[in-house]
């Protein structure tokens, strides 16, 4: 039976500051944004960019053009059409072209995205509320895309091609799909995931063709509409920020004091430059160091690929975007570009952090309670949670706090019969030593108790390891596949049912 938890991010202690932060509304945050993710604020938000000019008519030529070849739903063909309309506008989410979508947060991005769409069309009902997904094509690193975890093993798309990820040919693909096939069985939900697998990758071209037409199976039945960014069409209207930027390094000095504002409390994430263009030709992308002319830039704006901190930019300014989701790096380099749109006269759209999300199976959480633990204990370190079962189990008494507190009493006293400076030291000096070896005791019980239950600590240990492989998120390691195979489409909807990105909290599905 499906339960569900919802944990504060902080008890997570996975997230940064600036996310915890941001979800509890932080004063110090408030000059990065125009607006904190609160339904009631996205009316101001649409006011603002119902006043900004989008070239709609191109928007909508573009996104019929690159999505000629899809079984695009009718409720997705609706709201492409829905965008020439001046009370249409955007939820964008994006993502590299993961292999197989790659890691979960893939889906749960795209999920965040779907649902905010729905609540703020609820909201307002005289609007068109459409979900994008902006497909990062013109990215170059490879690496980070060419492989998933299924099942203790890694399956990589190996390719000798560089330069944007999008562009590159799916010729010698059949290799990585016959390999995935060995390993999923031949269930029913096998066969149907491995045909859609096989539909993407290998009756298209390119890697940015392929992950278009796998998002639109796994999510277009909701509307959801695929952009792809490397597009000379959508690049003309980019073309002043593209002159000001390579022509007069027009946004380093914006930029670069907005993020040492923000880098006073925070993390930045992003690096500004001078020039913050790449040059994309045939194999390859090269950083912009100076020597472009402005015929260049107008004969062939395709050729310029934003960097990650001008990217926000080209996206505000092709769509009628009210709200971007991501995760917290993509929010903190948001944060650093808030000046830079206020430079440009582009309205800041509300950050919404995309919902995060830990799955657990049945047999998992009764593995857990048989341990003695609660949901919210899974996210505490494997040795804290191993030390916790011991101290539950204990034959004898293993703790020496009572005996540490006793000891700290008698040197406290001892201080209190002296004023000399260097006997105070010494005597100081000496409760460090004996607290220290107290602590070198107490380990050694700890150790001997955990001899008596050496099965239940591996079985600690395996679950950990499960549910946060490598000791991160599962969210950031693990594919969807392994769900899908168990529940079919009925996944996405079990995940669509659960998440509302307006909620700060982070969930724990019990499948």
């Amino acid at each position: 039976m499906l339960k569900t938890f919802r944990i504060p991010y902080e008890d997570t202690q996975k997230f940064s500051r600036l996310v915890i932060d941001y979800l509890s509304e932080d004063r110090r945050l408030k000059s990065f944004i125009n607006h904190f993710p609160e339904i009631d604020n996205f009316e101001k938000q649409i006011t603002a960019k119902q006043n900004h000019p989008i070239n709609r008519k191109v928007l909508v030529e573009v996104l019929r053009q690159q999505n000629t070849d899809l079984n695009l739903s009718k409720k997705s063909e609706k709201n492409i059409d829905n965008l020439l309309n001046k009370d249409a506008f955007t939820i964008t989410t994006g993502h590299q072209l993961c292999l197989f979508t790659g890691p979960l947060y893939f889906l749960y991005k795209i999920i965040s995205a779907l649902n905010l769409a729905e609540q703020l069309q609820e909201k307002f009902p005289e609007k068109n509320i459409v979900p994008v997904f902006w497909m990062t094509t013109e990215d170059h690193d490879f690496k980070e895309i060419n492989h998933i975890h299924l099942f203790g093993k890694e399956i990589v798309w190996d390719n000798l091609q560089s330069g944007a990820v999008g562009r590159m040919n799916l010729s010698e693909f059949e290799s990585v799909l016959h390999e995935l096939k060995l390993v999923l069985g031949e269930s029913e939900n096998a066969e149907k995931l491995l045909n859609i697998f096989e539909n993407a990758y290998l009756k298209h071209q390119n890697l940015a063709q392929a992950t278009r037409y796998l998002v639109n199976e796994l999510f277009g039945k909701y509307g959801l509409v695929i952009l792809d960014g490397d597009d000379k069409i959508l690049k003309k209207q980019f073309i002043p920020i593209i002159k000001k930027d390579v022509l007069q390094q027009g946004f380093v000095k914006t930029i670069k004091q907005c993020s040492e504002q923000l880098a006073k409390d925070y993390k930045a994430q992003a690096f500004v430059r001078g020039i913050n263009f790449f040059t994309l030709a045939e194999g390859g992308r090269e950083l912009i160091k100076g020597g472009i002319t402005e015929k260049e830039i107008d004969k062939s704006p395709d050729k310029f690929s934003p960097n990650v901190l001008l990217r926000p930019l080209y996206q505000e300014t092709i769509l009628p975007n009210i709200a971007t989701i991501g995760g917290g790096a993509e929010a903190a380099y948001w944060m650093q570009l808030k000046t830079a749109f206020e430079q440009e006269n582009i309205p800041f759209p509300i950050l919404v952090l995309r919902n995060s999300v830990l799955l657990l199976s049945d047999k998992q959480n009764e593995k857990l309670i048989d341990l003695g633990f609660g949901i919210d204990d899974i996210f505490k370190q494997e040795h804290a949670l191993q030390k916790q079962y011991v101290f539950s189990q204990k034959s004898t008494e293993i703790s020496l706090k009572k005996q540490q507190e006793a000891m700290e009493k008698v040197f406290a006293e001892l201080l209190e019969k002296t004023n000399d400076i260097a006997m105070q030291n010494s005597i100081k000096a000496q409760l460090h030593k004996q607290l220290s070896a107290l602590d070198k005791l107490e380990e050694k019980l700890i150790r001997n108790e955990k001899k008596k239950h050496e099965t239940a600590l591996q079985q600690i240990s395996k679950i950990k390891n499960q549910l946060f492989p490598n000791n991160i998120l599962q969210e950031r390691y693990a594919n969807f596949i392994p769900f899908y195979l168990k529940y079919g489409d009925n996944f996405i909807e079990i995940l669509k049912e659960n998440l509302n990105p307006l909620n700060p909290n982070f969930v724990v599905l019990i499948l």
